[in-house]
């Protein structure tokens, strides 16, 4: 979750080859904007003459858009992101209950949506092919994790779900609106910075990871110490500029004509994003909770 290979390799295509030929366009053009399409090569007949009418139709045709030449759409980030969102939200609602009436399977469901998210995140960014099935799986499997790890967190620390979600839409949107005035700023030395300060940080949290099952920290690992609130709180900071990075990155893709079928890679990442936010939250306010 702590970082999303998927957007490092759209800004990778994007910067060396336009997208597979989009955002590359030559600077001289044909026909005049509205101007009738008529196929290369194609002379017509003496019967085949076009009249004056079909003349007039033909210029009248609106030019051609997005939709119609297969680039990337804002709506089509935007719609396939509230699906794979409602895909988490589903798995994490049966999980919720399922693990609920169940708790002694809470680990190992909380384990292999973890761990089988967290592998799916890695196969889909590096894959060479938009795999919609592995997005849709990816989407399952962090509604695993999702529900299993919020109703463990709840009957310890009775309403600290609800607050992690008021906390993460929140910080969603105020992201958004932060990014979108230019307060804060997305720039390719950023970006730079954060990818290794993020990868240096999933290294941690699995390290960590292994030391809570060694029982350090009381459970909690290295963030059962003095300062694991600090942790806690940088994880909550680096999520959130991810979200800041996300939203650059859909505009940088939409801007220079990504194909349609990147609005799934897209989607998928925010959705990835938007869950990690929401897990460091869970994590901060349970360690706030813990030491009261």
């Amino acid at each position: 979750m702590a970082v999303n290979p998927v957007f490092n390799r759209i800004d990778k295509e994007a910067a060396q080859r336009g997208y597979a030929g989009f955002g590359n366009q030559p600077t001289s053009y044909g026909q005049p904007q509205g101007a009738p399409q008529i196929p290369a090569g194609y002379q017509p007949g003496p019967s085949e003459t076009l009249s004056d009418e079909q003349l007039r139709d033909m210029y009248q045709l609106s030019p051609a858009g997005p939709a119609q030449t297969g680039r990337l759409t804002l709506d089509d980030v935007v719609v396939k992101t509230l699906f794979l969102f409602g895909i988490v939200l589903a798995s994490t609602a049966a999980t919720w209950f399922f693990v609920g009436a169940q708790p002694g399977i809470a680990m190992p469901v909380w384990l292999l949506g973890m761990f089988g998210s967290l592998g799916l995140s890695f196969a889909i960014g590096f894959s060479k092919k938009v795999n919609v099935p592995l997005i849709v799986a990816h989407a399952v499997l962090q509604g695993l994790f999702l529900g299993a790890v919020s109703v463990t967190f709840e009957a310890l620390f009775p309403g600290v779900v609800t607050t992690a979600i008021v906390a993460t839409l929140a910080t969603f949107v105020g992201m958004f609106i932060g990014w979108k005035m230019g307060f804060i700023k997305v720039t390719s030395k950023t970006r730079r910075i954060f990818g290794m300060v993020a990868m240096g940080y999933l290294v941690f949290l699995l390290v960590n990871l292994g030391a809570s099952f060694l029982g350090f920290g009381d459970g909690w690992g290295i963030y059962g110490s003095e300062f694991g609130w600090l942790i806690a709180l940088l994880g909550v900071a680096l999520a959130s500029y991810s979200l800041a990075v996300d939203f650059d990155s859909v505009d940088r893709a939409v801007a220079g004509g990504a194909p349609q079928k990147y609005s799934w890679l897209l989607g998928h990442g925010l959705v990835a994003s938007l869950v990690w936010l929401y897990i460091e939250f869970l994590r901060l306010f349970s360690i706030l909770q813990s030491n009261n």
